[in-house]
């Protein structure tokens, strides 16, 4: 049987379809690409070989349809959307032990459109981290160069894309978390806009900033993923009643006559010559293919990693008050009354970084320093955003780097908390605004993948889409493969 690790989902469905090959071959074919290539990338932090077979088994047995297109396609799950009956760790030791009773809403979508669950994948502790280094339970590698990081959070999600593990993936996106990892493996991830997905089951790291969304390696399978996934929910108080479009519909590769927005911030000091030029390059490619693009200004974005620390620890400080050893998750053996429960527990539990964050958090809501701090934040947001809403007002779509660098080394910058948050400065401010952004792949620098990043109005992710998919068309950086994968980069 010829290699099906290296298909696209569109490829995958057709020949599903034709009943060239089975779910249930898909699914176990899958199991193998990983066990072959987990040594190296370390994506999975546990696998659901056993439930997964049963599934592909009901799903041939049921039939696949044209009209089903992500129908017996395995998919791995970000180890912090809860999963009913397979361990959800948040890639921390205060969960290493939670068997969760119920399925996040995003989970139940995936079954209703017979996806296969394969495993749930390694991530930063919480989400809280840029380059997957903060896992309690291990390092993912990137797929490209293995003595690199995968980015952050959502590293183990973009990995297992990128080297074949699976065809599609579930990250989180709170700063950049979906698209940084995407542009550091050459694929395609999205953050939704803030409301389109539902975070009910999504481990909260913080409220007002967090969204799922889909790794894929091309733009159309991730138009297909994010069909599935989106819709109101009523179990989320911040989900919105917006329509859903079929994203996949007009991707023709015609964007004669749209226009694109070039912040002049996100090209200025900082941003390395290498990913620079292939922007620039990206920036002629729109041009020649009919688009008008002009530079534009987004004055108030330089505050942006400022801002979001002090909002997102704030939010962080307030929602991880419930892992506190008493209800569910790692206890500390260690008490000799309730107050060690709490203080051991949590000391024992939660790593450097997620400290760190809950300190800062709590520093920034109490009582002498809430107006200084969390209340200066949320002003600036609010500029943040009018910053988008002045640029929107004349153009469909913003672009950028995502990323100031190609990844780093592994180890490089864990020790070095400052450099690590600069490296999300480009892709805060769209989480800040609640807008969708999404990652492509957009050439290479020092032999490592850049990514084009692509922001759009509020609830209009499907002009994203058509100008991703008409550059995507209109370049072969997708198909470009690291040697895992069979490529010679």
């Amino acid at each position: 049987m010829e290699k099906l690790f290296d298909k696209s989902i569109e490829e995958l469905h057709s020949l599903l379809v034709s009943k060239e090959i089975t779910a249930t071959d898909l699914t176990s074919e899958t199991f193998d690409r990983i066990k072959a290539t987990e040594t190296e990338i370390d994506a999975f932090i546990t696998l659901n070989e056993e439930k997964a077979m049963e599934m592909a088994k009901a799903v041939d047995a049921k039939g696949i349809t044209e009209e089903n297109p992500l129908a017996g396609i395995p998919i791995g799950i970000k180890d912090n959307i809860v999963t009913k009956g397979i361990l959800t760790t948040a890639a921390s030791k205060i969960l290493s032990n939670f068997n969760p009773i119920y399925d996040a809403t995003v989970m139940e979508k995936v079954y209703s459109s017979d996806l296969i669950p394969v495993g749930k994948l390694n991530m930063d502790e919480f989400a809280m981290g840029s380059s997957s280094e903060t896992s309690y339970f291990k390092k993912t590698k990137n797929a490209w160069d293995q003595t690199k990081v995968p980015g952050g959070s959502s590293g183990g999600s973009a990995a297992a894309v990128a080297a074949g593990e699976v065809p599609v993936s579930l990250g989180s996106d709170t700063g950049g978390s979906i698209r940084q990892p995407a542009a550091f493996n050459g694929v395609v991830g999205l953050k939704p806009t803030y409301g389109r997905v539902s975070r009910f089951g999504l481990i909260a790291f913080a409220s007002s900033l967090d969204q799922i969304g889909p790794f894929t390696r091309t733009v159309k399978d991730n138009a297909l993923a994010l069909n599935a996934i989106s819709g109101y929910d009523p179990k989320d108080g911040t989900s919105a009643g917006a329509s859903v479009p079929d994203f996949a519909a007009g991707l023709t590769g015609d964007i004669k006559g749209m226009k694109i927005a070039v912040p002049k911030e996100f090209m200025a000091e900082g941003i390395e010559p290498g990913v620079k030029a292939a922007i620039v390059k990206a920036v002629e490619t729109f041009k020649a293919l009919g688009a008008t693009v002009e530079e534009v200004s987004l004055p108030h974005s330089k505050y942006g990693v400022e801002v979001y620390y002090i909002i997102a620890s704030s939010e962080a400080s307030s929602n991880l008050q419930r892992f506190d050893g008493i209800r569910y998750g790692f206890r500390s053996e260690d008490v000799q009354n309730l107050e060690d429960v709490y203080v051991n527990t949590r000391t024992e539990g939660f790593g450097d970084e997620v400290k760190r964050r809950i300190m800062l958090g709590t520093f920034s809501l109490s009582a002498g320093y809430y107006d200084a701090y969390f209340k200066k934040a949320g002003q600036v947001r609010t500029l943040i955003k009018q910053d988008f809403d002045k640029v929107f007002a004349d153009y469909d779509l913003i672009i950028g780097p995502t990323s100031p660098t190609v990844a780093f080394g592994i180890g490089e910058n864990i020790n070095d908390p400052i450099t690590m948050y600069m490296n999300d400065i480009l892709t805060i401010p769209v989480n800040l605004a609640g807008l969708p952004g999404m990652s492509v792949p957009a050439g290479f620098s020092e032999g490592l993948p850049v990514g084009l990043q692509i922001i759009g109005k509020h609830f209009d992710e499907s002009t994203m889409y058509k100008a991703a998919y008409a550059f995507e068309q209109a370049t072969d950086f997708h198909k470009q493969k690291p040697v895992i994968l069979g490529g010679d980069k």
